[in-house]
């Protein structure tokens, strides 16, 4: 009986530590996400709310840096390179800040994203980009610290800051038309070289179309014959040993093992001697 109670009183025990208590947080977890064009942006923050709080010029001083938001960092994260303001930013991950003015707010975008809201030490080589943003008053009061993604085009939005009565936003642009050229010299040029070994390995693995696989091989070796790639060269040979034409596999083959022994490559030095062992050429 008196292990009986020991053993309930140790499970009681681990039960009791390792539960936790769960409560909403006072600043809750957002992720906003959106397409800007063909680029996609997020972002991460936590959302204050006001509580019966004067906000600005109060809780958030006027002249004084702020986290735009609550908790850690608000991260700002680009697909591609944008441009805020005269500045390019490459693309990646961002935290923003702000020193809030009565008519304006000065919005930073600061390569350090890993502080718990400002950084201890301020760091000017950190500032991928500084902007200017003017403040609109709003009609209402908005509650909870919010961020937006607003006036969308194809080329550009704006991240809007909205609290209190107060709404300030920061235009950005993205790469589109550049995208969209790129997108389609790349379709009107035709399969690449990927394509065509893609195209010819699936039809060998499935065993149909032989010579469509021949065809899409070589047009992928000849496009490649510059900088040889042995894989290729492999492949080819299957696919020519596949469809009869031993003389080519052998050639191909060969290259390839050529190509392996440079790149040091044991597995295809293997497989391209077993080949050439089999079809008599070693």
């Amino acid at each position: 009986m008196k292990k009986l109670i020991l053993f309930v009183f140790a499970l009681t025990l681990t039960v009791s530590v390792n539960a936790q208590l769960q409560t909403p947080q006072p600043s809750p977890y957002s992720k906003v996400e959106q397409k800007v064009g063909l680029t996609d942006v997020t972002v991460e923050y936590s959302r204050p709310n006001m509580r019966g709080r004067k906000i600005f010029g109060d809780l958030v001083p006027f002249g004084k840096l702020w986290r735009a938001g609550a908790n850690k960092n608000t991260v700002v994260t680009f697909s591609d390179n944008v441009t805020v303001g005269d500045n390019e930013l490459k693309a990646g991950s961002y935290a923003i800040f702000i020193t809030p003015s009565e008519k304006s707010w000065e919005v930073v975008f600061y390569t350090d994203t890993n502080n718990w809201g400002t950084p201890q030490k301020w760091d000017e080589s950190k500032v991928a980009a500084k902007v200017k943003a003017e403040v609109y008053e709003l009609p209402i009061d908005i509650e909870t610290f919010t961020i937006s993604f607003d006036d969308l085009t194809n080329d550009s939005a704006m991240i809007g800051f909205m609290w209190e009565k107060a709404y300030a936003a920061v235009k950005f642009d993205v790469p589109t038309k550049a995208k969209v050229a790129a997108s389609m010299d790349k379709v009107m040029s035709g399969p690449s070289a990927n394509d065509y070994y893609s195209a010819a390995a699936y039809n060998l693995s499935e065993n149909i179309d032989l010579d469509k696989a021949m065809e899409w091989i070589d047009k992928a070796v000849e496009m490649t014959k510059d900088e040889p790639r042995f894989w290729f060269l492999r492949k080819q040979s299957l696919i020519h040993a596949a469809n009869g034409d031993k003389k080519g596999a052998i050639a191909a083959a060969k290259k390839s093992l050529e190509g392996a022994k440079e790149a040091k490559n044991a597995d295809y030095i293997k497989m391209n001697e077993d080949s050439l062992k089999e079809w008599g050429a070693m």
